[in-house]
């Protein structure tokens, strides 16, 4: 055989190999790119407290299920995808030390939900110090995207800002303009009267009085026998979980809400709380959500799927859930490493929209904002099964929702 010949059929089974060489060891290259060679995911949540049922074991389904959509081999670039969930039991110095536990010693690099405001505050700071990463799906408080907004940390499903902002102006449309709140005395339940006051007075309305009560309390009668003699139109519910289902429930055995000329609201209310008041009592009520299972043909297969396994229909916050653990894994997909920095970057730059979230963008904030939704509560007579509870009034535009960012006082904003 002529010798330029061998030399061309060495230099072919060479390059195969070279070929074959770099195509097995492409997994591998992949999962360098991930720190510690696996993508970790903490749910820290409410598994024992008022929450629980608008977040807990529903949230760390969510989660499951969104990483299973992402893979079915349950890897990203080739590493896999772990799951961790703790109870921060709604207590700053139990979520502060699991989070710094996770990140430091378990190697967590996300955490979602936190469910409590004061909780969210704690971990969000304690995620930008580690840069690492905090999705916030369960925690209102507008403060987290606003005021001590971090680089590292989104605040995914809402904020108090746009539940009060778009319940308030549907109220004050139909004249009801003199408010008095019911205030759960903690981070959330602060920041929404707060921020309801302060839109209402903007726009013509007036807030004759409000009264505040420790949270997960048993008896309610005392703060709902103030509200009654206040006059006021409307009385605000500025609480959440079984705290918002107790004040519904107490109240209606007062004979204040069917029949009575005072409108009850709720400013955040969940699906869960609504279908545990009952819709003889909670029928009527105006809402502002982010998501609602029957919303469209995505949503309703999303929750479907939910519902086979929880026999509960997803909250929102259960929903976004889903929602951020799926995008954080397409960010780190795309990202080619699940480095921070890279994957809020690539976060800030993707459109989020998925059987949950609607024309959705992260701001410079960190606030993710979309379109939320203002439902009313149907009468039993309307309903036609168990969690067929609202009926969709509007669709609110993202800009329309949450406040503007020109009047944002985030730090990462350039004015």
């Amino acid at each position: 055989m002529p010798t330029l010949i061998r030399r061309a059929i060495a230099c072919a089974a060479s390059a195969l190999a070279l070929g074959a060489l770099a195509t097995s060891f492409a997994p591998a290259a992949q999962a360098a790119a991930i720190s510690d060679g696996v993508v970790k995911i903490g749910v820290l949540t409410d598994l024992s407290g008022v929450s629980s049922d608008n977040a807990g074991k529903g949230s760390v389904l969510a989660a499951t299920m969104a990483i299973d959509d992402f893979a079915k081999d349950h890897k990203v670039l080739g590493a896999p995808i772990e799951l961790v969930s703790a109870d921060s039991q709604g207590k700053t110095d139990t979520g502060a030390t699991i989070a710094r536990e996770w990140y430091d010693r378990d190697k967590v690099d996300m955490i979602t939900d936190l469910t409590f405001s004061n909780v969210a505050l704690a971990v969000d700071r304690i995620a930008d110090e580690k840069k690492k990463i905090a999705l916030v799906t369960g925690a209102g408080s507008s403060a987290i995207s606003n005021e001590q907004c971090t680089a590292h940390s989104v605040q995914w499903m809402y904020d108090t800002y746009a539940l009060a902002n778009s319940t308030s102006q549907a109220l004050l449309r139909r004249g009801l303009k003199s408010w008095y709140f019911i205030t759960a005395d903690y981070a959330f339940g602060q920041a929404l009267e707060k921020d309801a006051s302060e839109i209402l007075t903007r726009q013509g309305g007036k807030v004759v009085g409000s009264v505040k009560h420790p949270v997960n309390s048993p008896d309610l009668s005392s703060y709902l026998l103030r509200a009654q003699t206040s006059g006021a139109q409307v009385i605000a519910l500025a609480n959440s979980g079984t705290d918002t289902l107790n004040t519904v429930k107490q109240a209606s055995q007062f004979n204040m809400i069917q029949g009575s000329k005072q409108v009850f609201t709720p400013l955040l209310s969940l699906i869960t709380e609504v279908h545990g008041m009952g819709l003889k009592n909670a029928q009527g009520m105006i809402l502002t959500n982010g998501f609602y299972w029957d919303q469209d043909d995505r949503s309703r297969g999303f929750a479907q799927r939910f519902y086979a396994q929880h026999k509960k229909m997803p909250t929102m916050m259960q929903a976004a859930v889903y929602s951020a653990v799926l995008n954080y894994l397409k960010a780190v997909q795309a990202a080619g490493t699940d480095d921070a920095d890279a994957v809020m970057a690539k976060l800030k730059t993707m459109k989020i929209d998925d059987p949950v979230i609607r024309n959705g963008q992260i701001r410079a904030d960190g606030k993710l904002v979309h379109d939320m939704l203002l439902v009313q509560v149907k009468t039993p007579a309307e309903s036609k099964s168990e969690w067929d509870l609202y009926k969709i009034l509007e669709t609110i535009p993202a800009d329309k929702a949450f406040a503007p960012l020109a009047e944002s006082k985030c730090a990462l904003v350039k004015k």
